[in-house]
């Protein structure tokens, strides 16, 4: 792919939002810039702004969910690492043409409100990866 312009986040799980909301103000001082329930996804998130980058913090609404599943595999801690893309319909065709595995074929709205795919950890390094439209 080589539309990556930037990291765009870094997803972690958490098992309390709030708390977590409160760890990166108070030691980090982070700025809680958005937050968000996706009730389809299982997911609360909270998007916190660190320097020039942003940390989405995720608690799972749903034992079922991709990330209550995870935290329940893995505990809490690093989920993916999302990308920066100008063109997302053009970074997963080179991606596809690339041998990544795709788990999103195409692109499907993200808690930010634009446009998001993953792609399979296991053809990126052993690490989940977001792209994001900006």
């Amino acid at each position: 792919m080589k539309g990556l312009t930037r990291i765009h986040h870094v997803g972690v799980a958490v098992t309390d939002l709030d708390e977590s909301i409160e760890l990166y103000r108070s030691a980090f001082g982070g700025e809680l810039i958005h937050r968000a329930t996706n009730d389809r996804e299982g997911l609360e998130a909270a998007f916190i702004r660190t320097g020039s980058g942003e940390v989405e913090l995720m608690h799972a609404t749903r034992e079922d969910s991709p990330v209550g599943k995870f935290v329940a595999k893995r505990g809490p801690g690093l989920h993916h690492v999302a990308y920066a893309v100008a063109d997302i319909e053009l970074a997963l065709k080179q991606a596809k043409e690339a041998g990544v595995e795709l788990i999103d074929a195409a692109p499907r709205p993200g808690m930010h409100g634009g446009r998001i795919a993953f792609l399979h950890p296991k053809s990126v390094g052993g690490v989940l990866t977001e792209l994001v439209e900006a």
